[in-house]
């Protein structure tokens, strides 16, 4: 089996396609990705899912299992499938799993999102996927139990427990010194404007000029359908990034000695590789950030400069309402599930306060 890249009928959009042995689509598999690009789910998205819906159906197929009829211990056994280095055999000795807990739940959930859409269908029925929260004998009730009007709330019946982990953040100086490892003002500005503002990279390579409130200091961030570039904000709705008065004249200065008399509206262009004028490209990202790692020996993607900012506003006393407004999260659970986590330098500059104001 395998997923294939295609091409959309009448577009330069792209989408993704699970082959069976026989290099025909999987048609489940195909009538939910349909669905997923109907809702206009982002092209990475439809891959994740297409990549792991390919498992499950190799799961079934080496285990010679029928979709629509998987019991509670066939979903077990589809995990210890994931989870175990060798499937089939079963080792006396301890071993290191394949993929990390948080893989393994997302895969998990992929598999739940499809049986979700094909129950809908009226395809299957009854495939223990979910358990209710609310059952028979139960002493309490949950916490959105008000908000949910006494209704269920289904959780998945198989979930790994995931191990704690902090977002990998960047110090200051080393964001200096990936700026100073630039040579171009274009490469400059595109690093403090992912750490200043703490944009999502394809919100920065989908940025128009007129996105740019030089007046204001302000970025406006404009969900696009469509870019040439492929770049996506992810989020549904406008909102705005107020930025320094240094971040913006960095941006006057790209413009002035490098941009020049480009005639673009996109705000990150080639200049000097690549067809000269045409936004960059996700691909051209990786290779700038590629070349700076090898550069300064610090091993850095651009998600990394939107954990540093987080990271910091709450440092600085920020409340998650306020975090949650600037990084454009739909919800404040997730920058408490992302970035509320303390780590020990957090904790012993806390013991260091709480020593200092004891003493005074």
């Amino acid at each position: 089996m395998k997923v294939q890249r295609i091409r959309l009928p009448n577009s330069d959009q792209f989408s993704w396609s699970v082959l069976s042995d026989g290099y025909l689509p999987v048609r489940p598999i195909e009538q939910f990705i349909s669905y997923l690009e109907s809702i206009e789910r982002s092209p990475n998205t439809i891959r994740s899912y297409a990549y792991h819906l390919k498992l499950y159906w190799e799961f079934l197929r080496d285990t010679s299992r029928d979709w629509t009829t998987i019991g509670i211990s066939d979903l077990a056994d589809f995990v210890s499938y994931l989870r175990n280095p060798l499937p089939g055999i079963t080792s006396l000795q301890q071993q290191q799993s394949r993929r990390t807990e948080a893989t393994v739940n997302a895969i998990v959930t992929s598999v739940c999102m499809l049986y979700d859409y094909q129950e809908r269908l009226g395809i299957v029925q009854g495939i223990p996927i979910y358990a209710s929260q609310m059952q028979p004998g139960r002493r309490y009730k949950g916490f959105l139990h008000h908000i949910n009007k006494g209704k269920p709330v289904r959780t998945k019946l198989i979930r790994l427990k995931e191990p704690k982990r902090i977002p990998k953040t960047l110090t200051s100086s080393q964001v200096s010194k990936l700026i100073n490892a630039c040579k171009r003002i274009r490469d400059k500005f595109l690093i403090a404007l992912l750490y200043e503002s703490g944009m999502r990279i394809g919100q920065a390579l989908g940025l128009r000029h007129e996105d740019i409130h030089s007046w204001d200091n302000l970025i406006v961030i404009v969900p696009r359908v469509g870019n040439v570039n492929g770049a996506r904000a992810k989020t549904r709705e406008s909102y705005n990034i107020h930025i320094s008065k240094e971040l913006m004249g960095m941006y006057t200065d790209y413009l002035l000695n490098e941009f020049d008399e480009c005639e673009s509206d996109y705000v990150f262009i080639n200049l000097w590789d690549g067809v000269i004028g045409q936004p960059m490209k996700y691909s051209a990202i990786a290779d700038l950030f590629r070349r700076l790692s090898d550069k300064t020996g610090i091993r850095v993607h651009p998600h990394m400069f939107r954990h540093t900012h987080a990271t910091e506003l709450i440092r600085e006393g920020w409340d998650a309402a306020h975090v949650q407004k600037r990084l454009g999260h739909a919800q404040v659970q997730t920058v408490l599930n992302t970035y509320t986590h303390l780590s020990d330098e957090d904790m012993q500059e806390a013991y260091k306060d709480y020593l200092n104001n004891r003493d005074k």
